[in-house]
């Protein structure tokens, strides 16, 4: 479970740049009908259990 409000700090190419990862979850959650096959196998496969 992650809440809403969490947010991760990740470098890429040397620029840090912070990733709402709980709104980002939320969104996947609220929209998982919509989620084609490819990205509810990609989910499932990084251990997602809700997908």
């Amino acid at each position: 479970m992650v809440p809403r409000q969490h947010s991760e700090r990740i470098t890429i190419d040397g620029q840090d740049h912070e990733v709402r990862l709980g709104v980002w979850v939320s969104n996947q959650k609220t929209r998982r009908d919509k989620l084609s096959e490819e990205q509810v196998g990609q989910l499932a496969e990084l251990g997602v259990d809700w997908v």
